[in-house]
């Protein structure tokens, strides 16, 4: 973590070598320490992101990544694989532990809507579960409305999951 970054330092990128596997450590990482989610979650999130990266379309998907002085901040992605049947999916959404709370979640989100508006989506959904707090106050800041909710058992927990939808 850099101590006392001010938010102009952020920069947003897109791919790098080794990104992949930062933003599968990230989430690993935390998911387990704060949710015990098994090696399930792990290899799930490795195996979509690079799928997607190898897939991935211009003018179709977007994906940026937060550094602050050249570290690994945080990352969002918009798959618009669907976006003329379901919407454009937000994915692999997160800040490291030692930046959340400093505004990095907010500026990735927005550049993603923003993303979603120049393209012409007209709807972008999330899934989630519930618990994450921090994460659904942005969600609903930034217009987003729980859409569905129930129960179920993956990655080696019980889980309530959660849509969230913004029509633009």
């Amino acid at each position: 973590m850099v101590a006392g970054f001010q938010l102009s330092e952020l920069k947003l990128t897109g791919y790098f070598p080794g990104v992949v596997g930062k933003i599968t450590e990230f989430h690993a990482i935390y998911y387990y320490e704060n949710w015990g989610f098994d090696v399930s979650f792990e290899t799930q999130v490795g195996r979509e992101l690079s799928e997607f990266l190898m897939g991935f379309q211009e003018n179709r998907d977007g994906f940026w990544v937060a550094t602050i002085a050249g570290g690994f901040a945080g990352a969002i992605a918009i798959d618009g694989n669907q976006a003329g049947n379901e919407g454009a999916r937000v994915r692999w959404f997160i800040v490291t532990p030692g930046f959340q709370g400093r505004g990095i979640g907010k500026t990735l989100l927005r550049r993603s809507i923003e993303f979603c508006k120049e393209v012409g989506y007209k709807r972008i959904y999330l899934w989630t579960f519930k618990g994450l707090e921090p994460a659904r106050y942005l969600y609903e800041l930034e217009g987003f409305s729980l859409c569905k909710e129930h129960k179920v058992r993956q990655w080696g927990q019980d889980i309530v999951e959660q849509m969230f939808e913004l029509s633009l």
